[in-house]
């Protein structure tokens, strides 16, 4: 049997017109998204020559002559554009998930203003200062702005089925359904099960982990014949299939659209830590272990002081107006303090505005946690909670306060959850590593579903932060924050 009897017609495998739609979906988008770069980077120039120079004509002294701004910034916008093809910014897989295409943007930007300052100190051209410094942090922010304007954009249509890569997984059924689980929990990565290959197995359909039926070709003899059927092929594990037809794999795969793309054994690594390293054929991975310490450390912490300070100022005057509706409610307290588990096992008491009543400790005993782990307490309907209280953790504002403890060192911006030492001492062997890194105001659980997730959950995600965080992820947690915070889900 053919593999296209394999596919029943309500899979709507499009044999014909597949290639081609998925084709131009691509080149559109890619095509949409390099105007967009292109308009962030204008308005970024336009704005800095205004600002700068106003409606005076300047010119830039070369040292063989003159050249207008305007021709200047026609240039320096071209090169900008260049900059961001060649960090590969529009690679399709980027697109939806991950901070990879940020770092790539951001990574374009500084390249293109760097070589401007250094051609500018060897050749002596006479830059005005006040011109870079309007357009380089504007544009990055314009450009990082659009980017994950055109991300949330991409998702919902993802979400909705479309823009998404028709794939086929092969391996054996544990393999299988691990990938195809996996896919399932991150429909924004752009890809929906079509079939699958059960090596060993030709029964028809499959059942996937969550009780969805796909249809199973079992053994390919030539997945080049899939062509137009498919565009994604995943090989979810390597347990099955020898070298020898890996590589037969990938020459058939030659000439057609169908990307290839292989799992790994190794989970919750993030790709900065990946480095590939072929020796003689043998496509090595090399994995960094995590560190926590060193330069990225001190640009934590430098950010950490910079954001906290600023933060606390603009906002003193809401902490003012909390600070007395939090008193007028029961003339009590206005803080509430409590010991809790920093970096290394280092204690401190962390500081919120109080959001319950007074005696909420000596009450907690009579309650019983939603929680069935039986390392948190949490309920959704807690009585202990004043009708301000109720108010200010809809929208985190009970945990402004914290700022102060990231100023002092205590507490960073960005990290796990920081837990009580009542919770630490119930923990399982690997979640003490959550304690390797200082926790934050915000986090991975914040920004993830917040009290709507168990504690497995919960675990996964500040495991996966703490193993494989970037300055570059902490910026695009914070901004995610404010999206979770005025969204309310899971804030009780």
């Amino acid at each position: 049997m053919g593999v296209a009897e394999h596919v029943r017609p309500d899979r709507a495998f499009r044999r014909s017109t597949l290639r081609t739609d998925v084709a131009q979906q691509r080149h559109r988008f890619r095509t949409v998204v390099a105007a967009l770069d292109l308009l962030a980077i204008a308005i970024a120039i336009v704005i800095a020559v205004l600002l700068r120079f106003g409606n005076d004509e300047a010119r830039v002294n070369t040292g063989t002559g003159a050249l207008g701004y305007t021709s200047f910034s026609i240039l320096l916008g071209i090169a900008w554009a260049i900059g961001l093809h060649a960090t590969q910014s529009y690679r399709s897989e980027l697109f939806g998930l991950g901070d990879g295409e940020f770092r790539r943007v951001a990574r374009g930007t500084f390249g293109v203003f760097g070589t401007v300052a250094i051609v500018a100190l060897l050749t002596k051209l006479d830059l005005a200062r006040g011109y870079l410094a309007i357009a380089f942090p504007l544009g990055l922010v314009l450009l990082l702005l659009e980017r994950v304007i055109v991300r949330r954009w991409i998702v919902r249509r993802r979400l909705q089925g479309s823009y998404c890569d028709q794939t086929l997984i092969i391996g054996t059924p544990p393999e299988v359904r691990f990938a195809a689980a996996t896919i399932a929990r991150n429909p924004a990565a752009g890809y929906r099960i079509a079939a699958v290959s059960i090596i060993g197995n030709t029964n028809s359909p499959f059942v996937l982990s969550d009780g969805t039926e796909v249809d199973n070709l079992g053994p390919i003899g030539d997945v080049s014949a899939l062509a137009g059927s498919i565009n994604a092929l995943i090989v979810a594990g390597q347990s099955a299939i020898t070298p020898a037809e890996l590589r037969q794999i990938g020459w058939q795969l030659e000439g057609t659209d169908i990307r290839l793309a292989l799992t790994s054994s190794m989970t919750d690594v993030a790709g900065p830590r990946i480095h590939r390293r072929p020796i003689e054929g043998l496509p090595l991975m090399s994995v960094e272990s995590p560190t926590y310490s060193g330069r990225k450390f001190l640009v934590k912490r430098t950010l950490d002081i910079a954001l906290s300070a600023f933060l606390i100022l603009i906002l003193s005057p809401v902490l003012a107006v909390i600070a007395a509706c939090v008193h007028l409610e029961d003339r009590g307290p206005v803080l509430f303090r409590q010991v809790r588990v920093g970096v290394n096992g280092r204690t401190f008491r962390m500081t919120k505005f109080r959001s319950m009543v007074v005696n909420a400790e000596q009450l907690r005993d009579d309650l019983v946690s939603d929680d069935t782990s039986g390392v948190l307490f949490k309920m959704k309907n807690d009585p202990r909670i004043t009708r301000v209280g109720r108010f200010i953790r809809t929208y985190s504002l009970d945990e402004l306060p914290q700022l102060f403890d990231v100023l002092v060192g205590n507490m960073s911006l960005v990290g796990p959850r920081p837990p009580l030492p009542d919770e630490v001492r119930r923990y399982e062997k690997h979640v003490h590593r959550r304690l390797n890194v200082k926790p934050g105001v915000t986090g991975p659980w914040q920004v993830g579903g917040r009290s709507n997730l168990t504690w497995s959950q919960s675990v996964q995600k500040d495991l996966y932060y703490v193993e494989n965080w970037s300055v570059t992820g902490d910026l695009a947690i914070l901004a995610r924050t404010v999206r979770a915070v005025l969204q309310r889900d899971g804030a009780h």
